[in-house]
Formats: structure tokens, C-alpha cells, sequence
């Protein structure tokens, strides 16, 4: 399958190690900064990088490689959108990176219109493929919980000003977002995924408390309503000292509790059911060794898009699992902004709504 990755920053890393575990032809790679591409080939050690065609411009690249069959956006999550609709219409298949757009219009489009053109676009949350998380997931469509109770997300992590002055767009609303968008969207979207999806209300409060050379905020909380009857709490932040300390999903029904833990929610901590069985031994203190924040998961993410390309199916994560996290997180924002509950659907906020928040 002919690929092309648009954006060779610090992500674009696992989008590479994805790209050779898979056996995908990197046919080219974009970025707006020439120097990024060699970069990223060093890390990763990419051996054929002298059969990719490189550009600064991703829509030459598109003009002159009609035969590109899969994208993968790992930009300024600014412009994701703007490249998405893009490739959409000339008929590429995607996978974009986190947040899938930073306005609500931008990605109800995005859905909208790969359905209509049959353009399989998958959100780039790959924790839920952390196999600690697949062991919850089939609990939960297996009805070992019961009736859901409630439910938490922590992620409690760290971001200093080396971490911010590696590129201008970070901590902006137009290009970034705060905490909750960039760091602890992976948290959400699986508090969202497992307690059902459909989410009544949200009501929530953030704030910027030590990284004053930010336009946006570093910790934010929220309480959410899910239609289902459930209740869930958000915490994410990158306040924490001196490192990052966890991502932490907790889902607590009348027949079954779990924690799973970890820095990104990689490891069970808590696997507890009134119908236990021997199976579930091998779930308790379960720790997956990951090299980065990042997780495992993007190779399992490309397996999966390829074969959802082949079979002329929907991606396990599709276009709308994105739209519903950027949902929740803007939900966020306008219930700050205006310190009112917002109820869902949400269906016209943008993060640059939020400018001039902290000032």
C-alpha cells in the first residue's frame, strides 16, 4: 500500500516504526521544515529514505503522487483539518493525528465528508488498542460489569518550557489547545468510549497555573453526565512535579471494578468481577513495558486501517471516535468560558473561542 506521512515532528517517530512493521511503501514525506524529514529518518533509522520523495508542500506532493493510498497528518494540530478535508477529496484514506481538528465544524466536515466520498479516516487514539484497555473493552461489551456506576480519567503528567520552546505553535489556542486537547485527549476519548458514548452534560472549570508564557491552561477538571445514568469525573494537567506520574482510567459497575493504569494507561492495577474466572488471573497486575508516552499502539492502529482499506470496512477508530473527543474537550472550554453546563451535542465552538481566557 503507497503511503505518505505529512509532518516529521516528535510524533512522526511511531508513524515511521508503524510504517516498517507493516510493510507500507513510504512513497514521500512533507514537512513545512526540509531539515525535519532527514531528522526523523535518523531516529528512526529508516533505511530506503532515499526512495521517499520529500516537499514542503503538501498538496504538490498530492498532485504529483495520485497513487497514494494512505495518509498519515502528524502536524500542528492547527491545520490537521485544512490537510484532511484535502486528501478527503481527492480520495485518500487517513490517519490524522489527535485532535482531528480544533472547531467543532471542522470536524463534523471531516465526518461528513469521508462518509460521502467512502474515505476511511481513523483518529489516531491508540491507547485504545493498550492491550490492558482491549481487556476492558471486552468486559464491558460482555456485560461483566453491570450496570455502570461512574467512572474517573487522571492524567497527571509534566510540561516544561524546554517541552513548549520546541515548536511556536504549542500552548496556542489557534494550533495546539491546552492540556486537555493535546496531553489528556487520549484519557478522554476512552472515558467517552467505555461508558457508552452518549454524553448528556458536562460542566467544567480550567485554569493556567504554572506555565504563565501560555495562551492556554495546564490543569482542567470536569464532571460528565452520560445518558446511560453514569457519572464521570476529568482530571488532566501538566503541573505535576518533577515527571510524569500517571493516566489512570477508572470504570466501576454493580458486578465488576477496574483500574487501569500506568503513565498511559497501559498497565491493570485493579481487575475485579463477582463472576470471577480463571482468565482473569492473568489480567491482575498485568504491566505493559512502553518506551515513551506514546504506547504501543500506533503499529496495531496501522494493521488495523490497512486491513479496514482492504476489507471496505470502518476503522475500529474512525472519524467520529475523533469528532467525540474534540467534542468533550470543547465542551470543556465552553463550560469555562462561560461557567455554564454545556449540554452535548455541541455543534458550534472553536478552541480560539477560548483567547484572551488568562489574560
Amino acid at each position: 500500500m503507497k503511503y505518505a506521512l505529512i509532518g516529521c515532528g516528535r510524533i512522526a517517530v511511531n508513524h515511521v516504526i508503524s510504517v516498517v512493521n507493516n510493510n507500507l511503501e513510504f512513497v514521500a514525506a512533507c514537512d513545512i521544515v526540509p531539515e525535519n524529514i532527514d531528522v526523523l529518518f535518523d531516529k528512526t533509522e529508516y533505511k530506503d529514505r532515499d526512495s521517499v520523495a520529500r516537499y514542503t508542500d503538501y498538496k504538490l506532493m498530492i498532485d504529483e503522487h495520485p497513487e497514494l493510498e494512505l495518509i498519515a497528518i502528524a502536524t500542528s494540530s492547527g491545520v490537521h483539518a485544512e490537510i484532511a478535508l484535502y486528501c478527503i477529496d481527492h480520495g485518500i484514506n487517513l490517519i490524522i493525528e489527535k485532535p482531528i481538528a480544533m472547531n467543532m465544524a471542522d470536524a463534523d466536515e471531516i465526518v461528513r465528508r469521508s462518509a460521502e466520498k467512502g474515505v476511511k479516516v481513523c483518529a489516531c487514539h491508540q491507547n485504545r488498542f493498550n492491550p490492558a484497555v482491549q481487556s476492558a473493552r471486552k468486559a464491558l461489551e460482555s456485560g461483566r460489569f453491570g450496570k455502570l456506576s461512574h467512572g474517573s480519567i487522571n492524567v497527571r503528567w509534566n510540561r516544561n518550557s524546554n517541552y513548549y520552546e520546541q515548536a511556536s505553535w504549542r500552548g496556542t489556542w489557534a494550533d495546539d489547545g491546552g492540556c486537555l486537547m493535546n496531553q489528556c485527549i487520549h484519557g478522554i476519548d476512552l472515558l467517552r468510549w467505555m461508558f457508552g458514548d452518549e454524553v448528556e452534560c458536562v460542566y467544567g472549570v480550567t485554569r493556567r497555573q504554572q506555565h504563565p508564557y501560555l495562551e492556554v491552561e495546564d490543569v482542567g477538571m470536569a464532571v460528565v453526565q452520560f445518558k446511560n445514568g453514569a457519572i464521570a469525573t476529568v482530571e488532566g494537567t501538566t503541573n505535576v512535579y518533577p515527571k510524569n506520574l500517571e493516566e489512570t482510567l477508572y470504570i466501576f459497575g454493580e458486578k465488576g471494578t477496574v483500574k487501569i493504569g500506568g503513565t498511559s494507561t497501559n498497565n491493570i492495577d485493579v481487575w475485579n468481577f463477582s463472576d470471577e474466572t480463571e482468565d482473569d488471573e492473568s489480567k491482575k497486575g498485568l504491566k505493559e513495558q512502553t518506551s515513551n508516552v506514546y504506547g504501543n499502539g500506533h503499529s496495531v492502529l496501522y494493521a488495523d486501517v490497512i486491513d479496514a482499506i482492504n476489507s471496505n470496512r470502518k476503522p475500529y477508530i474512525d472519524a467520529v471516535a475523533g469528532r467525540n473527543a474534540v467534542e468533550m474537550i470543547l465542551s470543556i472550554y465552553k463550560s469555562m468560558k462561560t461557567g455554564m453546563t454545556v449540554k452535548l451535542p455541541l455543534t458550534d465552538f472553536s478552541s480560539t473561542d477560548m483567547k484572551g481566557i488568562f489574560d
